[in-house]
């Protein structure tokens, strides 16, 4: 498989520019893709970016399953303009990546994917984006405010590291399952919160979600 080098983008955004990056599936194995991915990084005041290695491998699992994928720096974080904004700013800038990554390839159904302070972005955008997947990785359960997240109502992948030191895998599992039945949630034994030598495992969960032909 030969998946092209990153797109460097910059978006329109509410405090200033977003800075993105946009990866095609190979083409010859999917001559039209199959969906529009948008992908979420970790915390920005804590070293959060788009090239955080675990965000990164869910947006190649979904480049590999065959949508296009934008990973894009919340403002303030690399070049992307303004200030951190406590969730408030950042849900905003989520909106308006989706908003042009439809406005870009009309008509293809949008996967979200976040990590960490990212997964907490995609469920609070879920109810007004509606994806036709969603992707969360250690969402941040009992660290942010999720009064606001409802039910999603596509296929909900939960990955959690049960040794994660940041995040209750617990916690994580009973709040999945308590939102909804429906809950596809995966713990890795062992993993802690950046998945430290699991990332495959990571890449293989988000894939077999990702690669199903019900999407």
């Amino acid at each position: 498989m030969s998946i092209a080098a990153p797109e460097r983008q910059m978006l329109a955004g509410g405090a200033g520019d977003i800075e993105a990056l946009i990866e095609h599936p190979d083409s010859a194995l999917f001559p039209q893709a199959r969906a529009i991915a948008v992908c979420c990084h970790p915390h920005p005041l804590f070293g959060g970016a788009m090239t955080n290695k675990v965000i990164h491998t869910v947006a190649r699992s979904f480049v590999a399953s065959g949508a296009i994928t934008l990973r894009f720096n919340f403002r303030g974080v690399g070049a992307s303009a303004g200030v951190h904004d406590e969730g408030r700013g950042e849900l905003e800038d989520l909106l308006r990546v989706i908003d042009w990554a439809r406005s870009q390839w009309p008509g293809l159904p949008l996967w979200l994917g976040g990590f960490s302070f990212g997964a907490w972005m995609v469920l609070r955008a879920q109810a007004r984006a509606a994806p036709a997947l969603l992707v969360t990785v250690a969402p941040p359960v009992g660290r942010w405010n999720f009064d606001d997240v409802s039910a999603p109502l596509c296929p909900w992948l939960i990955v959690q590291g049960s040794q994660d030191e940041l995040v209750d895998a617990g916690t994580v599992k009973k709040y999945a399952t308590t939102l909804t039945s429906q809950a596809d949630y995966v713990e890795i034994a062992g993993a802690d919160h950046f998945f430290h030598g699991r990332l495959h495992e990571v890449r293989d969960e988000v894939s077999r979600v990702a690669s199903s032909p019900h999407l």
